[in-house]
Protein backbone atom coordinates (compact mmCIF):
# COMPACT_ATOMS: atom_id res chain seq x y z
CA UNK A 1 0.00 0.00 0.00
CA UNK A 2 2.80 2.26 0.73
CA UNK A 3 5.19 1.36 -2.36
CA UNK A 4 2.45 2.05 -5.13
CA UNK A 5 2.19 5.97 -3.87
CA UNK A 6 6.33 5.97 -3.60
CA UNK A 7 6.63 4.80 -7.08
CA UNK A 8 4.15 7.03 -8.53
CA UNK A 9 5.78 9.98 -6.48
CA UNK A 10 9.16 9.10 -7.84
CA UNK A 11 7.87 9.02 -11.37
CA UNK A 12 6.82 12.18 -11.26
CA UNK A 13 9.69 13.71 -9.63
CA UNK A 14 11.51 11.53 -12.76
CA UNK A 15 9.43 13.23 -14.92
CA UNK A 16 9.73 16.53 -13.65
CA UNK A 17 13.70 16.26 -13.49
CA UNK A 18 13.45 15.06 -16.90
CA UNK A 19 11.81 18.63 -18.18
CA UNK A 20 14.33 20.90 -15.71
CA UNK A 21 17.02 19.20 -17.61
CA UNK A 22 15.57 19.68 -20.95
CA UNK A 23 14.77 22.86 -20.47
CA UNK A 24 17.94 23.50 -19.15
CA UNK A 25 19.95 21.98 -21.60
CA UNK A 26 17.85 22.60 -25.02
CA UNK A 27 17.16 25.77 -26.76
CA UNK A 28 15.19 26.21 -29.17
CA UNK A 29 15.92 29.38 -31.52
CA UNK A 30 13.21 31.23 -33.35
CA UNK A 31 12.69 32.49 -36.86
CA UNK A 32 13.11 35.92 -36.37
CA UNK A 33 16.17 35.93 -34.07
CA UNK A 34 19.93 34.58 -33.51
CA UNK A 35 20.91 32.22 -31.07
CA UNK A 36 24.42 32.01 -29.95
CA UNK A 37 25.83 29.29 -27.99
CA UNK A 38 29.17 30.42 -26.30
CA UNK A 39 31.64 29.07 -24.02
CA UNK A 40 33.17 26.22 -26.19
CA UNK A 41 35.18 26.41 -29.41
CA UNK A 42 33.45 25.31 -32.97
CA UNK A 43 35.53 24.95 -36.15
CA UNK A 44 33.94 26.55 -39.23
CA UNK A 45 33.38 25.10 -42.57
CA UNK A 46 36.14 27.62 -43.92
CA UNK A 47 38.50 25.93 -40.90
CA UNK A 48 38.42 29.12 -38.65
CA UNK A 49 38.11 28.33 -35.04
CA UNK A 50 35.45 30.61 -32.93
CA UNK A 51 34.22 30.32 -29.30
CA UNK A 52 30.64 30.47 -30.38
CA UNK A 53 27.71 28.35 -32.29
CA UNK A 54 25.00 29.97 -34.18
CA UNK A 55 21.73 28.90 -34.67
CA UNK A 56 19.10 30.62 -36.79
CA UNK A 57 15.98 29.21 -36.49
CA UNK A 58 15.65 25.10 -35.25
CA UNK A 59 16.79 23.71 -32.03
CA UNK A 60 20.44 23.19 -29.85
CA UNK A 61 21.94 21.76 -26.39
CA UNK A 62 23.86 23.51 -24.47
CA UNK A 63 25.91 22.75 -21.55
CA UNK A 64 24.85 24.10 -18.22
CA UNK A 65 28.06 26.67 -16.28
CA UNK A 66 30.03 25.81 -19.58
CA UNK A 67 28.14 27.67 -22.40
CA UNK A 68 26.16 30.55 -22.29
CA UNK A 69 22.86 31.62 -24.55
CA UNK A 70 22.29 35.17 -25.89
CA UNK A 71 19.50 35.89 -28.32
CA UNK A 72 19.53 38.60 -31.10
CA UNK A 73 16.77 40.49 -32.23
CA UNK A 74 16.44 40.43 -36.38
CA UNK A 75 13.10 42.09 -36.87
CA UNK A 76 13.14 45.39 -38.57
CA UNK A 77 14.41 48.42 -36.69
CA UNK A 78 12.64 51.71 -38.31
CA UNK A 79 15.52 54.18 -38.31
CA UNK A 80 15.07 58.08 -38.84
CA UNK A 81 17.91 59.67 -40.93
CA UNK A 82 17.96 63.33 -41.29
CA UNK A 83 21.24 65.50 -42.13
CA UNK A 84 21.54 69.19 -42.15
CA UNK A 85 23.50 71.77 -43.88
CA UNK A 86 24.99 68.62 -45.91
CA UNK A 87 26.88 70.54 -48.41
CA UNK A 88 26.05 68.91 -51.84
CA UNK A 89 28.49 69.34 -54.88
CA UNK A 90 28.22 72.95 -56.07
CA UNK A 91 28.53 73.97 -52.68
CA UNK A 92 24.85 73.91 -51.59
CA UNK A 93 24.05 73.41 -47.94
CA UNK A 94 20.80 70.73 -48.30
CA UNK A 95 18.73 68.96 -45.66
CA UNK A 96 17.43 65.61 -46.23
CA UNK A 97 15.31 63.33 -44.37
CA UNK A 98 15.05 59.72 -44.73
CA UNK A 99 13.80 57.00 -43.25
CA UNK A 100 15.46 53.45 -43.29
CA UNK A 101 14.57 50.12 -42.29
CA UNK A 102 17.37 48.05 -41.20
CA UNK A 103 18.20 44.36 -39.25
CA UNK A 104 20.38 41.78 -38.41
CA UNK A 105 22.18 39.98 -41.73
CA UNK A 106 21.00 36.61 -42.64
CA UNK A 107 24.30 35.85 -44.64
CA UNK A 108 26.48 33.13 -42.28
CA UNK A 109 29.51 35.08 -43.55
CA UNK A 110 28.55 38.51 -42.58
CA UNK A 111 26.33 37.19 -39.37
CA UNK A 112 30.17 37.03 -36.98
CA UNK A 113 30.91 40.55 -37.66
CA UNK A 114 27.04 41.03 -36.15
CA UNK A 115 27.89 38.58 -33.35
CA UNK A 116 31.44 40.11 -32.47
CA UNK A 117 29.76 44.18 -32.11
CA UNK A 118 26.39 44.17 -31.51
CA UNK A 119 25.55 40.91 -29.22
CA UNK A 120 23.71 42.11 -25.77
CA UNK A 121 23.08 45.72 -27.44
CA UNK A 122 19.77 46.69 -27.07
CA UNK A 123 17.54 47.36 -30.46
CA UNK A 124 17.53 51.12 -29.83
CA UNK A 125 21.53 50.79 -29.46
CA UNK A 126 22.00 49.24 -32.92
CA UNK A 127 19.35 51.54 -33.97
CA UNK A 128 21.67 54.24 -32.73
CA UNK A 129 24.68 52.87 -34.37
CA UNK A 130 23.14 52.16 -37.96
CA UNK A 131 21.38 55.98 -38.00
CA UNK A 132 24.43 57.44 -37.16
CA UNK A 133 26.49 54.93 -39.90
CA UNK A 134 23.68 56.13 -42.47
CA UNK A 135 24.04 60.04 -41.58
CA UNK A 136 27.24 59.79 -42.51
CA UNK A 137 26.80 57.90 -45.72
CA UNK A 138 24.31 60.40 -46.46
CA UNK A 139 26.91 62.98 -46.47
CA UNK A 140 29.15 61.33 -48.52
CA UNK A 141 26.26 60.63 -50.80
CA UNK A 142 25.36 64.27 -50.71
CA UNK A 143 28.68 65.84 -51.73
CA UNK A 144 28.88 63.86 -54.89
CA UNK A 145 25.22 65.27 -56.29
CA UNK A 146 24.12 68.51 -57.41
CA UNK A 147 20.72 69.60 -55.68
CA UNK A 148 19.16 69.34 -59.15
CA UNK A 149 20.00 65.62 -58.94
CA UNK A 150 19.56 65.16 -55.15
CA UNK A 151 16.05 66.37 -55.43
CA UNK A 152 14.96 65.49 -59.01
CA UNK A 153 16.24 62.07 -58.93
CA UNK A 154 15.29 60.54 -55.45
CA UNK A 155 14.90 56.94 -56.59
CA UNK A 156 18.83 57.50 -58.06
CA UNK A 157 19.77 58.81 -54.67
CA UNK A 158 18.27 55.87 -52.56
CA UNK A 159 19.97 53.59 -54.98
CA UNK A 160 23.25 55.52 -54.19
CA UNK A 161 22.85 55.72 -51.07
CA UNK A 162 22.26 52.03 -50.16
CA UNK A 163 25.21 51.02 -52.39
CA UNK A 164 27.93 53.44 -50.86
CA UNK A 165 26.83 52.14 -47.18
CA UNK A 166 26.42 48.24 -48.28
CA UNK A 167 30.47 47.99 -46.85
CA UNK A 168 29.93 49.73 -43.91
CA UNK A 169 26.44 47.50 -42.90
CA UNK A 170 28.39 44.30 -44.37
CA UNK A 171 31.02 45.24 -41.17
CA UNK A 172 28.46 46.13 -38.77
CA UNK A 173 26.61 42.74 -39.60
CA UNK A 174 23.80 44.50 -40.90
CA UNK A 175 21.39 44.87 -43.89
CA UNK A 176 19.46 47.94 -45.04
CA UNK A 177 16.29 46.25 -46.20
CA UNK A 178 14.63 49.63 -46.84
CA UNK A 179 15.53 53.53 -47.48
CA UNK A 180 13.12 56.46 -48.77
CA UNK A 181 13.84 59.74 -49.14
CA UNK A 182 11.01 61.86 -47.99
CA UNK A 183 12.39 65.29 -48.10
CA UNK A 184 15.13 67.57 -49.53
CA UNK A 185 15.35 70.89 -48.48
CA UNK A 186 17.84 74.26 -48.01
CA UNK A 187 17.81 77.43 -46.19
CA UNK A 188 18.58 79.35 -49.18
CA UNK A 189 15.68 78.69 -51.04
CA UNK A 190 17.76 77.50 -53.92
CA UNK A 191 15.65 74.22 -54.69
CA UNK A 192 12.64 76.34 -54.55
CA UNK A 193 13.83 79.03 -57.58
CA UNK A 194 15.03 75.96 -59.20
CA UNK A 195 11.66 74.75 -58.67
CA UNK A 196 10.54 78.58 -60.40
CA UNK A 197 12.66 78.32 -63.25
CA UNK A 198 11.99 74.86 -64.15
CA UNK A 199 7.80 75.83 -64.22
CA UNK A 200 9.06 78.74 -66.43
CA UNK A 201 10.85 76.31 -68.61
CA UNK A 202 7.58 74.16 -68.02
CA UNK A 203 5.23 77.37 -69.13
CA UNK A 204 7.40 78.42 -71.67
CA UNK A 205 7.67 74.80 -73.27
CA UNK A 206 4.32 74.69 -73.10
CA UNK A 207 3.29 77.80 -75.06
CA UNK A 208 6.21 76.99 -77.36
CA UNK A 209 4.53 73.68 -77.86
CA UNK A 210 1.05 75.06 -78.10
CA UNK A 211 1.91 77.70 -80.58
CA UNK A 212 4.10 75.17 -82.28
CA UNK A 213 1.07 72.66 -82.28
CA UNK A 214 -0.87 75.86 -83.46
CA UNK A 215 1.19 76.50 -86.05
CA UNK A 216 1.03 72.95 -87.31
CA UNK A 217 -2.68 72.92 -87.16
CA UNK A 218 -2.83 76.11 -88.98
CA UNK A 219 -0.50 75.11 -92.08
CA UNK A 220 -2.17 71.61 -91.88
CA UNK A 221 -5.55 73.78 -92.99
CA UNK A 222 -3.90 75.53 -95.48
CA UNK A 223 -2.44 72.16 -96.82
CA UNK A 224 -5.25 70.68 -97.12
CA UNK A 225 -7.09 73.91 -97.92
CA UNK A 226 -4.70 74.02 -101.19
CA UNK A 227 -5.30 70.18 -101.57
CA UNK A 228 -8.98 70.68 -101.61
CA UNK A 229 -8.66 73.50 -104.01
CA UNK A 230 -6.50 71.85 -106.15
CA UNK A 231 -8.75 68.63 -106.13
CA UNK A 232 -11.71 71.01 -107.16
CA UNK A 233 -9.97 72.91 -109.79
CA UNK A 234 -9.00 69.34 -111.29
CA UNK A 235 -12.20 67.70 -111.23
CA UNK A 236 -13.68 71.04 -112.52
CA UNK A 237 -11.07 70.71 -115.44
CA UNK A 238 -11.92 66.82 -115.88
CA UNK A 239 -15.34 67.76 -115.55
CA UNK A 240 -15.12 70.56 -118.89
CA UNK A 241 -12.72 68.12 -120.63
CA UNK A 242 -15.68 65.29 -120.44
CA UNK A 243 -18.20 67.66 -121.29
CA UNK A 244 -16.00 68.87 -124.41
CA UNK A 245 -15.56 65.32 -125.35
CA UNK A 246 -19.36 64.44 -124.77
CA UNK A 247 -19.77 67.34 -127.29
CA UNK A 248 -17.48 66.63 -129.66
CA UNK A 249 -18.90 62.90 -129.92
CA UNK A 250 -22.53 64.21 -130.13
CA UNK A 251 -21.22 66.45 -132.59
CA UNK A 252 -19.94 63.79 -134.66
CA UNK A 253 -22.95 61.47 -133.93
CA UNK A 254 -24.80 64.68 -135.22
CA UNK A 255 -22.35 64.71 -138.39
CA UNK A 256 -22.86 61.12 -139.08
CA UNK A 257 -26.23 61.26 -138.94
CA UNK A 258 -26.49 64.01 -140.99
CA UNK A 259 -24.99 62.42 -143.70
CA UNK A 260 -27.20 59.26 -143.18
CA UNK A 261 -29.81 61.93 -143.63
CA UNK A 262 -28.42 63.67 -146.49
CA UNK A 263 -27.32 60.57 -148.10
CA UNK A 264 -31.15 59.01 -147.98
CA UNK A 265 -32.45 62.18 -149.43
CA UNK A 266 -30.08 61.77 -152.18
CA UNK A 267 -31.19 57.64 -152.46
CA UNK A 268 -34.46 58.77 -152.33
CA UNK A 269 -34.94 61.54 -154.59
CA UNK A 270 -32.73 59.26 -156.91
CA UNK A 271 -35.12 56.11 -156.40
CA UNK A 272 -38.22 58.83 -157.16
CA UNK A 273 -36.58 60.24 -160.24
CA UNK A 274 -35.82 56.90 -161.76
CA UNK A 275 -39.53 55.65 -160.94
CA UNK A 276 -40.40 58.89 -162.63
CA UNK A 277 -38.87 57.89 -165.68
CA UNK A 278 -40.24 54.01 -165.58
CA UNK A 279 -43.82 55.53 -164.91
CA UNK A 280 -42.99 57.88 -167.88
CA UNK A 281 -42.00 55.26 -170.14
CA UNK A 282 -45.13 53.14 -168.75
CA UNK A 283 -47.04 55.92 -169.44
CA UNK A 284 -45.67 55.90 -173.12
CA UNK A 285 -46.14 52.37 -173.83
CA UNK A 286 -49.81 52.81 -172.41
CA UNK A 287 -50.71 54.91 -174.58
CA UNK A 288 -49.10 53.74 -177.72
CA UNK A 289 -51.31 50.51 -176.96
CA UNK A 290 -54.29 52.45 -176.14
CA UNK A 291 -53.97 53.85 -179.15
CA UNK A 292 -53.45 50.41 -180.75
CA UNK A 293 -56.21 49.43 -179.31
CA UNK A 294 -58.72 52.09 -179.93
CA UNK A 295 -57.74 53.54 -183.59
CA UNK A 296 -56.04 50.46 -185.32
CA UNK A 297 -57.35 46.88 -184.22
CA UNK A 298 -60.98 48.22 -184.38
CA UNK A 299 -60.32 49.59 -187.56
CA UNK A 300 -58.47 46.69 -188.68
CA UNK A 301 -61.75 44.74 -187.31
CA UNK A 302 -64.04 47.02 -188.73
CA UNK A 303 -62.12 46.41 -192.10
CA UNK A 304 -61.99 42.90 -192.20
CA UNK A 305 -65.28 42.63 -191.43
CA UNK A 306 -66.86 44.69 -193.85
CA UNK A 307 -65.27 42.66 -196.66
CA UNK A 308 -66.18 39.98 -195.17
CA UNK A 309 -70.33 41.47 -195.21
CA UNK A 310 -69.61 42.10 -198.38
CA UNK A 311 -68.52 38.88 -199.40
CA UNK A 312 -70.98 37.40 -197.70
CA UNK A 313 -74.10 39.74 -199.46
CA UNK A 314 -72.69 38.87 -202.55
CA UNK A 315 -72.51 34.97 -201.89
CA UNK A 316 -75.16 32.77 -200.90
CA UNK A 317 -75.66 31.45 -197.54
CA UNK A 318 -73.07 28.92 -196.81
CA UNK A 319 -71.18 31.36 -197.88
CA UNK A 320 -72.48 34.12 -195.97
CA UNK A 321 -72.07 31.65 -193.42
CA UNK A 322 -68.11 30.82 -193.71
CA UNK A 323 -67.85 34.48 -194.32
CA UNK A 324 -69.04 35.06 -190.95
CA UNK A 325 -66.77 31.95 -189.31
CA UNK A 326 -63.78 33.76 -191.21
CA UNK A 327 -64.50 37.75 -189.89
CA UNK A 328 -64.77 35.99 -186.33
CA UNK A 329 -61.43 34.13 -186.84
CA UNK A 330 -60.01 36.88 -188.29
CA UNK A 331 -61.05 38.92 -185.43
CA UNK A 332 -59.83 36.44 -182.63
CA UNK A 333 -56.74 36.03 -184.56
CA UNK A 334 -56.61 39.88 -184.43
CA UNK A 335 -57.08 40.22 -180.55
CA UNK A 336 -54.50 36.98 -179.96
CA UNK A 337 -52.05 38.92 -182.11
CA UNK A 338 -52.69 42.32 -179.93
CA UNK A 339 -51.22 39.74 -177.30
CA UNK A 340 -51.04 40.06 -173.38
CA UNK A 341 -50.96 44.26 -173.45
CA UNK A 342 -53.46 44.75 -175.90
CA UNK A 343 -55.77 42.16 -173.85
CA UNK A 344 -54.84 44.89 -170.90
CA UNK A 345 -55.40 47.87 -172.44
CA UNK A 346 -59.35 46.48 -173.24
CA UNK A 347 -59.75 45.48 -169.76
CA UNK A 348 -58.13 49.14 -168.18
CA UNK A 349 -60.98 50.54 -171.04
CA UNK A 350 -63.65 48.93 -169.92
CA UNK A 351 -62.63 48.97 -165.83
CA UNK A 352 -65.42 51.26 -164.64
CA UNK A 353 -68.13 49.00 -166.60
CA UNK A 354 -66.18 45.77 -164.90
CA UNK A 355 -66.10 47.76 -161.54
CA UNK A 356 -69.76 48.81 -162.07
CA UNK A 357 -70.89 45.38 -162.77
CA UNK A 358 -69.27 43.69 -159.56
CA UNK A 359 -70.70 46.59 -157.43
CA UNK A 360 -74.27 46.04 -158.87
CA UNK A 361 -73.73 42.45 -158.20
CA UNK A 362 -72.78 42.56 -154.38
CA UNK A 363 -75.17 45.38 -153.83
CA UNK A 364 -78.35 43.07 -155.24
CA UNK A 365 -77.65 41.35 -152.41
CA UNK A 366 -79.81 41.54 -149.18
CA UNK A 367 -79.26 41.23 -145.53
CA UNK A 368 -81.52 40.49 -143.48
CA UNK A 369 -79.82 40.99 -140.53
CA UNK A 370 -76.25 41.77 -138.85
CA UNK A 371 -75.40 41.29 -135.64
CA UNK A 372 -71.77 43.03 -134.62
CA UNK A 373 -70.00 42.23 -131.05
CA UNK A 374 -67.60 44.77 -129.99
CA UNK A 375 -65.19 45.97 -127.68
CA UNK A 376 -65.91 49.34 -127.68
CA UNK A 377 -63.64 50.03 -130.26
CA UNK A 378 -65.07 49.63 -133.20
CA UNK A 379 -63.03 47.03 -134.75
CA UNK A 380 -65.59 44.22 -134.98
CA UNK A 381 -68.04 46.95 -136.87
CA UNK A 382 -65.18 48.26 -139.40
CA UNK A 383 -64.32 44.46 -140.12
CA UNK A 384 -67.86 44.26 -140.27
CA UNK A 385 -68.33 47.32 -142.96
CA UNK A 386 -65.31 46.36 -144.50
CA UNK A 387 -66.83 43.14 -146.39
CA UNK A 388 -68.71 44.80 -148.83
CA UNK A 389 -64.97 45.38 -150.91
CA UNK A 390 -63.97 42.61 -150.35
CA UNK A 391 -66.99 41.07 -152.03
CA UNK A 392 -66.39 43.71 -154.72
CA UNK A 393 -63.10 42.06 -154.84
CA UNK A 394 -64.08 38.37 -155.43
CA UNK A 395 -66.61 39.44 -157.54
CA UNK A 396 -63.54 41.18 -160.36
CA UNK A 397 -61.86 38.77 -159.43
CA UNK A 398 -64.13 36.14 -160.62
CA UNK A 399 -64.41 38.29 -163.71
CA UNK A 400 -61.10 38.84 -164.12
CA UNK A 401 -61.00 34.71 -164.07
CA UNK A 402 -63.46 34.27 -167.09
CA UNK A 403 -61.25 36.88 -169.34
CA UNK A 404 -58.03 34.96 -168.44
CA UNK A 405 -56.94 38.24 -166.62
CA UNK A 406 -55.37 38.73 -162.94
CA UNK A 407 -57.15 41.80 -162.58
CA UNK A 408 -55.48 42.31 -159.08
CA UNK A 409 -52.10 42.01 -160.52
CA UNK A 410 -52.92 44.22 -163.67
CA UNK A 411 -53.72 46.93 -161.20
CA UNK A 412 -50.68 46.48 -159.51
CA UNK A 413 -48.37 46.30 -162.55
CA UNK A 414 -47.90 42.51 -161.95
CA UNK A 415 -50.63 41.01 -164.27
CA UNK A 416 -49.64 37.29 -165.80
CA UNK A 417 -51.38 35.72 -168.84
CA UNK A 418 -53.21 31.97 -167.54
Amino acid sequence: MVLGPLAALGVVVALLALFWVLSTFLCICKPSELLVISGRRHTLSDGTTVGYKVLHGGRGLRIPVLEEVNRMDMRLLPVQVEVQNAYSKGGIPLSVHAIANIKLTGDPAYQRNAIERLLSMSPGQIGGVAQQTLEGVLREVVAELTPEEVNEDRLKFAETLVRMAKDDFDKLGLELDVLKVQSVSDEQGYLNNLGRARIARMIRDAQNAENQANQEITEAQASARQRAETAQKQAEALVVTHRNELRAALANLEAQAKAVENEAAVYAETARAQAEQELQALRAELEKLRLECDVFLPAEAERLAAEAAARASAAPLLESGRASAEALRLVAQEWTQAGRDGRDLYVLQHLKELVDVSVARVSGTTVEEINVVDDADGASYRIAIGNFPIAVKQVMQETGETLGVDVAKLLSGKESVR
